[in-house]
């Protein structure tokens, strides 16, 4: 039994102890040659100035979205490089990518824009708005994904 007390007890102690180091203050101050420098704790004869640094923690979702992103965007240019007739130039080629990153991107952030909205709408000609019903949705839904599977090289 008072094993586990000191096993809690120490567990406890390295917490609150762990957490006061991450939560450190830094001080920024320059010597008489012009040299930044950066510590800890001031120093008594210097001009310092106390720098408030805010973190975060990162975030992997956004991480991994950008490499498939980089991913599928290099693969779509092997796939249009693949594809382009022998007599187009490497300018041409490199427009081409470009158009379909382009392209790639804009239905990326149309599929973003599907998720986020509660409903989604057409705009008719004369300016009013259709709600599209589930069906619908997912039509466009789908749309849109065929559109990615098609530029990003998915």
């Amino acid at each position: 039994m008072k094993h586990y007390r000191l096993v809690f007890t120490v567990s406890v102690a390295a917490l609150l102890f762990g957490g006061a180091t991450v939560a450190g203050e830094i001080y920024k101050w320059v010597d008489e040659d012009g040299n930044a420098h950066y510590e800890d704790r001031p120093i008594a004869d210097a001009d310092i100035e106390h720098l408030k640094i805010a973190s975060r923690n990162t975030d992997n979702e956004a991480i991994q979205a950008r490499q498939r992103a980089d991913r599928e965007a290099r693969a779509a240019a092997r796939q249009v490089a693949a594809e382009a007739p022998t007599e187009m130039s490497k300018q041409e080629v490199r427009a081409e990518q470009e158009k379909r990153q382009e392209q790639c991107q804009i239905y990326r952030d149309r599929l973003v824009q599907f998720s986020r909205s509660q409903r989604l709408f057409e705009e008719g000609e004369d300016g009013e708005r259709k709600y599209l019903d589930d069906a619908e949705t997912e039509t466009a839904h789908n749309r849109v994904q065929q559109q990615i599977d098609k530029y990003c090289g998915a």
